[in-house]
């Protein structure tokens, strides 16, 4: 799969580039306490379609956020767990859901 990232005019844009979009956060957050297969995934990460869930492991794996690990077995296991990049992300994602929690409580 092609990195589809564009040329970052600074290191804000570049970062969000990587972990910006709808699901890519969450996925990550939902991933911070160790491995899931694909249908947990699919069941913690709430509204997504299976295509989007795919599409979006695909990048953050290329982006090397995530690492997925295939089980040779029948029928075929996968899981996905945080790489040590991903894992630096989590205090600022908590901080993002932190004030987000704080905004919701204001409306």
């Amino acid at each position: 799969m092609k990195n589809k990232i564009k040329k970052a005019h600074c290191a804000v844009d570049y970062a969000f580039q990587r972990i910006g979009g709808k699901y890519k956060g969450r996925i990550l957050w939902v991933l911070r306490d160790g491995f899931l297969r694909y249908g947990e995934l699919n069941r913690a990460v709430v509204g997504i379609t299976p295509k989007m869930l795919t599409q979006t492991l695909k990048e953050l794996e290329v982006d090397k956020l995530i690492t997925r690990k295939v089980y040779l077995e029948v029928p075929p296991r996968v899981e996905y767990t945080l790489t040590t990049t991903g894992k630096e992300l989590i205090p600022f994602i908590k901080q993002m859901r932190i004030w987000g929690e704080k905004q919701m409580t204001l409306k």
